[in-house]
Order: C-alpha cells, then structure tokens, then sequence
C-alpha cells in the first residue's frame, strides 16, 4: 500500500465512528481481520514499551520509580544545558487521581509550564516522583542535579505513607551540599507560619501592633490587653482555608481609649466570626482562650466550628503560635492577592467577600476581579512592596541566604481609614504563601470525577499560553539566581 494510500486508510478511519469501525471489522473476510488484529498487537506493545519511561533529559533517573505515564507536553531538553534541574512530585496512591492536582498522566496539573519555561531558559528539567520506599534512592538521585523545584502539596507525602519531616530534613541536607531548591523547606515554613506578620510588622506591609504568643500564659494576658483596645484578628498557625482565623469583636463594644488603659475579664461577651465559612459563635473571654489553648471541653462551651482549637499544641518548635493582629474593617472591600514570580509581580486579584462576609477564602461566594501587575490604582503599593519592603523580607524572616521563591503570593489588607487618597492608603501583609500555589490558568489539567482523563491538552490555547508566559518569566529569574550563585 502506497503512502497515498495510507493517508486515505488513516484519514477515513479518523472521520468513522467506533459503530462505523465495528461493522466494518465485521464486513471483513477472516484473514483481514487477523491482519488488523496483529496490527493491532503489534501498536499495543509499543504504547506499553514507551509508557512508565524515566523523563529523558541528561541525568539518568532510571535508579526509582517511574511514576508518570508519560511526559507528554515537556519540551525537548537542551542537549549541553547550563544548569540541570528537576521538578519534584508526589503521586498519592491512596487517593482517587493521585490526588486533586494532577492529570491523567501522574504528573502535577501544572508542572508541564515550569518544566518549559526551565528548558527555555538553557537548562534542563526532567520531571521526578518522591515514594517514601524509596527515600535514599530518591535523595541519592537529587544530588546529581544543580538545582530542584519542589512541587509537592502540603500534606501529600504523609497521604502517601511518608513522613514530611524527614522528607524535609533531607532536602536541607540537599541544600546544603549547595543545591539550589525552590522554596527550601526553611523557606515554606518561615513564609508560611503566621508569626511572619510580627517580623514585617515595621515595614510598610505591616502593623507594629502585631503580636505573636508561643505560650498560654502570654496569650492569655497579650489577648485581654489588644481586646480590651481594639477590635482583633486572631490567626493560628497551622490552618488553611482560612479555619482558624478568627474576627473578634467586644459584643458591648467598651473599648478603652488607649492601648494597655484596661484588660478585659473573662466574662465579657466576645462576638466571633471565622474566615472559613464566615460563621458567627458567642463566647466570653475565658472561653476563647481555653479553646485556643485546651480545645473543646466543659470550660471552653460548646463550639460550631469545625476546628478543634488548641493552637499552642507542641510548642514553638512544632509550630503552636497565635498571632494578634488589628482587625482592618476595610476588609469587607476586598482584599489584593499578589501573584509573583521572584522579584516581579505578574498579576493581581481583588477578592472581596460575599455580602455580609468578611473572608473572602474560595468557596465562600466572594467576587474575584483580575488585574494587570501594572494596574494604575495599585501603584502605591506595588511601588513601596517591590522597591521598598521586598529587598528586606528575606532577612527579616532569617532567610537571609535563600533567594525569593520562584511562585509565591502575597495577600493584603487596606488598613486606611475610608477616604484616605489612593496615593497615601496603607496596605498590610496578610499572609504569605509560597508551598506549591498553583498556576489556575492550567486547571483545566487535573482530573477530577467530571474529568477523569483531564491533560495538558485540555487547557485552552489562550490559557496554555499565559501559563507559557509564566513559566519562561520563572526560566529567566531561574536562570539569573543560579548563575549568581555560581560566581
């Protein structure tokens, strides 16, 4: 059969339907269909053979489970690349997907454009899976690379069997050998934990009345003090999604004039809403405290929240803190989310609660309205963020030696009175995030029970390509960073 031939063959294949194919199959005399049969075989096997392949690239990392069903998507790696990289995983095996980021294939739904924007850049970036089985193996591997980016969800490796510290504790070791790893596990914890707000509290992103308590006696006199003054914001350190932080208010509303004029007793009415769902309790003083403390029992009363409170548990060291901050009442406006790649930002979300709410965390009916980085109304802010405050955060976060992470956000609050000129408003760090955000133009890629086959593929081609844009912009600061390093 000529190659004309061949392409009629493939193209009126293309265009039946699987009814059409069947009946044609059958019209066959039986030595035809034999033929298709082995032909068949014969495309099988080679599906199988090229399936569960190491990613190709110029480290071998045949030495642990190849995880992924295919890299379908990554570029083609530089044959003499100027740094090599990998991007590291977790497929939780457990869970229905390997978990909710990723596609069909077993990678992270947007690991695809952080791999590209790597090779685009001159360097190489071979795509890697972490199982606990395989620890040292796995570690032995990451020392052959010149640097790592970590895009493991919190709390996936312990879903898979692992353990997450000592997963990080290696990758310090990693980091130490003079690895470059983005973000560190030094830098996701100090970013992350809610004390940070206390280490910014000078800057122009902060609020000097911001306070942090590792124990319950210092908790228990800081929080009656800032209570008695002003309405407050209470954060633990270890929720997500907003649960655990808490809107307070004096229901008699009696705040004294001066900050440290009165202390409130423990049986003054406080009115509290959490961030979570936007839900409202009743509880006095002495109530909060024991549940921040203690958790739910006869002495903290009967809680609707689906926390369990007791934030101070293990210590500093295990990461039990409370954070004090003013409450801003502006935050029924909205408050920014800063998307940021290094240095730059790259995009900006105004988030504003639904009507009657204060968070404005996903899932609670708020308004999202997108933003250029360069938005005009902004200015002030992004001026005095990236030119004044972000050259100081690192250190002030004793992360002095670690460059800013690669994908991170930064979400603020306007703390201005209403009326305040745009030119003079201040706005205020209200939390870090920098452990695996996503890349939300790439979510058409991960799978879930409507899409169970969801793949790179399936991200519209506009959406495709700012999620390029992202990634090659990662490629250059990258790229920038490790040659930095290198001198």
């Amino acid at each position: 059969m000529g190659s004309g031939a061949s392409k009629g063959l493939a193209a009126a294949t293309s265009a039946a339907t699987p009814e059409e194919l069947k009946k044609a199959l059958e019209a066959m005399p039986e030595e035809d269909r034999k033929k298709v049969a082995e032909a068949l075989k014969g495309e099988e096997k080679k599906v199988e053979e090229g399936a569960n392949k190491a990613c190709p690239g110029p480290v071998d990392c045949s030495s642990i489970t190849v995880v992924a069903k295919d890299h379908i998507g990554v570029n083609e790696q530089p044959a003499e690349p100027k740094f090599k990289g990998a991007l590291c995983q977790i497929y939780v095996r457990s869970q229905p997907y390997g978990g909710s980021d990723k596609s069909s294939n077993g990678h992270r739904y947007d690991s695809t454009p952080f791999a590209n924007g790597m090779i685009s850049a001159g360097m190489s970036c071979q795509l890697i899976h972490y199982t606990h089985e395989e620890h040292d193996k796995f570690f032995d591997l990451c020392k052959k690379f010149d640097f790592l980016i970590v895009r493991c969800n919190p709390g996936q490796i312990k879903a898979d069997g692992g353990d997450q510290g000592k997963f990080d504790n290696s990758m310090r070791e990693v980091r130490k050998a003079g690895i470059q790893a983005w973000p560190s596990p030094d830098v996701m914890e100090k970013m992350g934990a809610k004390d940070a707000l206390c280490k910014v509290a000078t800057m122009n992103c902060g609020l000097e009345d911001t306070l942090a308590y590792y124990s319950e006696e210092d908790f228990g006199a800081g929080f009656k003090k800032t209570m008695a003054f002003q309405p407050r914001v209470i954060k633990q350190n270890r929720g997500s999604s907003g649960e655990g932080i808490w809107i307070i208010k004096l229901k008699a509303g009696n705040y004294c004039a001066t900050f440290g004029e009165r202390s409130c007793e423990n049986d003054e009415v406080l009115i509290l809403m959490e961030a979570n769902d936007n839900h409202e309790e009743e509880h006095t003083v002495g109530e909060f405290i024991e549940f921040c403390v203690n958790g739910c029992n006869d002495k903290s009363g009967t809680w609707t929240s689906k926390g369990v409170g007791k934030y101070l548990e293990g210590g500093k060291a295990a990461g039990g803190q409370i954070v004090d901050q003013r409450f801003c009442p502006r935050i029924v406006e909205g408050e920014l989310r800063y998307n940021q790649i290094g240095d730059a930002v790259v995009g900006i979300i105004h988030k504003k609660p639904k009507e009657g709410g204060i968070s404005a965390v996903g899932g609670t009916g708020s308004i999202y309205t997108y933003y250029g980085p360069d938005e005009p109304k902004f200015k002030n802010l992004t001026d005095n963020f990236l030119k004044i405050d972000l050259p100081k955060i690192m250190p002030a976060l004793d992360l002095a030696s670690e460059p800013i992470p690669l994908w991170w956000t930064t979400d603020f609050i306007l703390a201005s009175p209403e009326g305040t000129p745009a030119e003079e408003e201040k706005w205020i760090v209200g939390e870090f995030n920098c452990s695996c955000v996503g890349i939300s133009k790439c979510l058409a890629a991960y799978c879930k029970d409507d899409t169970p086959n969801a793949k790179f593929d399936d991200i519209a081609p506009e959406d495709k390509e700012e999620a390029k844009r992202y990634g090659d912009l990662m490629g250059v600061k990258a790229l920038g960073i490790m040659e930095a390093n290198k001198k």
